[in-house]
């Protein structure tokens, strides 16, 4: 009995376990959390005055009440704007453009022909004429072939071609079906030309030259030319085959001359007085009362539905970012669980914030509620944590939200939205924390534009304009320096790389580079011209240079334990040959595993904790491996492999690359551009050829440039250098 319960209660915590991994899945996450601020913004909302119900109303329907007017409204009657619209876009001429490829190509096809035959002059005429007829069969009869190569000199006859095909195409050779146009004018179409000054004509449907009639259309050319006899006679047979179309329909041209006529109509305006019948009882409700009604209702002042449907699409939006969309397709690259996290907390703080906001302070109607709301605080923490282009589309994303929600109106969203993408942008290539208080007054800046324009838009009173001017200032101003304060305990609580702390990671009077250089002087060399081509080359191919800096300074912290061990602190005695090569292998490969545990002690970033443990990814340590060869048996590779794992990001690969090639450059006697370039190449083929850059995302186009970033850096340190005359009786 008792084996029994202790194998439930194995069982029940092993469900518990299962429920609580799952639960902390990405998309449970997000949706338990899009669920809570959407129940909370439904809560909330409920405080407001219920919404008059007419679902007992329809069109066609016998009215049991009376619905009179209690106040006048204007509106914009949609349906009859809709027809005015769709009437002006049937008078649109269908536009039709010239291609200038096209033209080229017909031209080139002639000139061929005529090189063609000008390679025939010495041959007899039946046998150009055969030749002809087997590059171009079925083109030419042998009377026009005849009549053209008893022509001694065909150069004018060249230039004769020329001039009647581009007269024929300057008309334009039309392609199209009537199935195209058929929602356009009839009658007209558009012609835009590619010939400088003749951009636009107009001209009718009947007069338009199709395939069909460009032969005759070429025979009146050609007559009204001045042009020999013997040309006129068989140019239209002559350049027939050469003809084609060259004139299409323009689609998204036409569609512009659509929008442009839209835009002239102006929108169908009804009134309804206050006092009038819109439904009289014992009536037929007609389709255009019920129009007013349900106008009439939308427009009361209660209880929005929007709010309610604000919600769901809040949550079907934030969905669709963090889950279906987190990716490459919207970020530009694969985000985090941390980072899922901080865009899913600061989103449902902002909308609820928001929402708490327009609910619970006192506000005017004149006054954005987004004037309170520190939108730029929320977008710059994005945009230090994640880039720009993640804040850029939360700046679009979060406003929105809150705008479904009912908290903004559409004042406030413009407010939001210009003070949102303005903080997405200030912060580009940031590298201290004072340019937080610089974007906090370009924000401010910002905002006071955007204040202006909504208080124009308002009509309002220029005493308005000081106290609000004032308002916008400040929440710019706030938001920087809230940002400023809110910085330094998210970036240790989420541990992340951001370039602040990058920056700070970079003092070379850190405590533990100061015991690297005293420790292992060689080691701490090594690690700045590591940092020096990593950051050259992560520049040339977009990566994150700084963050391979960083990871460079710190990639070979672990050899302080043993830094005599290790060939570029040693002078003149070296200890591994006193050892065997197992033992040599095992302490060379320990100061990955020791770098990693005291990166972690010293707290920093995981990503350049990375660096640190994939910079020789699980390469063979190759001299102790072959040394090791020699003296024993039965030796296996894998017992002088690195720990790795191999490089999965591009910096990680950066490093690992500068390093090798760092190390392996000191070898080389009396180096020069060309010996460096090969011998680079060489040790990038041999990371390939082992896979240690297949998880890198590495194209071979970027592993060139990252070569030429190398060798250059290297070519100018290894310059060649004068040598006195001391120095060559020494040597």
């Amino acid at each position: 009995m008792k084996r029994k319960i202790n194998f439930f209660m194995i069982n029940f915590r092993k469900r518990i376990f299962n429920i609580f991994q799952r639960f902390r899945s990405g998309p449970v996450i997000y949706s338990f959390a899009l669920f809570i601020a959407a129940a909370f913004v439904i809560i909330i909302n409920e405080n407001s005055e219920s919404i008059s119900d007419i679902s007992d109303f329809e069109a066609g329907r016998v009215a049991d009440r009376d619905v009179v007017a209690g106040f006048t409204l204007s509106f914009v009657d949609e349906e009859a704007t809709r027809a005015r619209t769709e009437a002006a876009a049937k008078h649109v001429n269908a536009v039709f453009r010239t291609s200038t490829e096209a033209n080229k190509q017909i031209l080139d096809s002639w000139n061929d022909f005529c090189d063609f035959t000008g390679k025939l002059s010495g041959s007899s005429r039946s046998v150009a004429i055969q030749a002809i007829e087997a590059e171009y069969p079925g083109s030419f009869s042998n009377e026009t072939l005849g009549a053209y190569l008893s022509v001694g000199n065909r150069t004018a006859l060249r230039n004769y071609g020329i001039e009647a095909l581009n007269l024929l195409l300057n008309r334009g050779i039309f392609l199209f079906h009537r199935e195209d146009i058929r929602f356009f004018n009839p009658d007209i179409a558009e012609l835009q030309h590619s010939s400088p000054g003749l951009e636009r004509e107009y001209i009718s449907y009947n007069d338009i030259i199709t395939l069909a009639n460009a032969r005759n259309v070429l025979g009146e050319i050609v007559k009204t030319m001045d042009t020999p006899i013997l040309f006129k006679a068989i140019a239209v047979d002559l350049l027939e085959p050469f003809v084609k179309e060259n004139t299409f329909f323009s689609f998204s041209e036409t569609q512009k001359r659509i929008e442009e006529a839209k835009e002239t109509i102006s929108p169908v305006n009804r009134t309804i007085e206050k006092g009038n019948r819109i439904i009289r009882k014992g009536f037929i409700i007609t389709e255009e009362e019920m129009e007013d009604l349900t106008v009439l209702h939308l427009s009361m002042p209660k209880r929005d539905p929007r709010s309610i449907i604000g919600v769901v699409l809040v949550m079907l939006l934030l969905y669709i970012l963090f889950i279906v969309l987190s990716g490459k397709i919207v970020m530009g690259r694969e985000i985090n669980n941390s980072e899922r996290y901080l865009l899913a907390s600061i989103t449902g703080f902002y909308i609820i914030g928001s929402v708490l906001l327009f609910n619970f302070l006192p506000g005017q109607n004149n006054i954005p509620i987004s004037l309170l709301v520190p939108t730029a605080l929320f977008v710059m923490l994005i945009a230090v944590f994640m880039g720009t282009r993640p804040a850029m589309i939360m700046a679009l994303a979060m406003p929105l939200g809150s705008y479904f929600a009912g908290a903004f109106d559409n004042h406030s969203y413009i407010f939001t939205l210009i003070s949102g993408i303005a903080a997405s942008t200030v912060l580009h290539n940031a590298k201290d924390r004072m340019s937080l208080i610089r974007a906090g007054i370009l924000i401010a800046a910002a905002n006071s534009v955007a204040i202006v324009v909504i208080l124009l838009m308002q009509k309002a009173s220029i005493y308005d304009y000081p106290a609000m001017i004032f308002g916008a200032v400040l929440n710019g101003i706030v938001s920087g320096m809230l940002t400023l304060g809110f910085l330094p305990p998210l970036e240790h609580a989420l541990n992340a790389v951001t370039p602040f702390r990058l920056m700070e990671l970079s003092d070379l009077n850190a405590p533990v580079l100061r015991k690297l250089f005293t420790a292992a002087p060689g080691t701490y060399s090594h690690s700045l011209m590591v940092a020096n081509l990593s950051e050259q080359a992560c520049q040339d191919i977009g990566a994150n240079a700084l963050l391979a800096r960083v990871g460079a300074y710190y990639h070979d912290i672990g050899k302080i334990e043993n830094p005599a061990y290790f060939v570029e602190n040693q002078t003149e005695y070296n200890k591994h040959d006193d050892i065997a090569p197992r033992l040599s292998a095992t302490i060379i490969r320990s100061h990955v595993k020791l770098g990693v545990e005291k990166a972690i002690s010293l707290g920093l970033p995981k990503d350049v904790i990375n660096i640190i443990a994939e910079h020789h990814g699980n390469s063979v340590i190759s001299w102790f491996y072959n040394k090791a060869a020699e003296q024993e048996i039965d030796v296996s590779s894998e017992d002088f492999c690195y720990p790795g794992p191999p490089p999965r990001t591009r910096e990680s690969a950066v490093v690992m690359l500068a390093d090798i090639t760092e190390a392996a450059v000191r070898t080389l006697d009396k180096p020069t551009a060309g010996k460096i370039d090969k011998f680079v190449q060489q040790l990038f083929d041999n990371k390939i050829e082992h896979g240690q850059l297949a998880e890198s995302e590495l194209s071979f186009r970027e592993l060139e440039i990252i070569k030429k970033a190398f060798v250059k850096a290297l070519t100018g340190y290894y310059h060649s250098r004068i040598e006195y005359p001391k120095q060559k009786e020494e040597a």
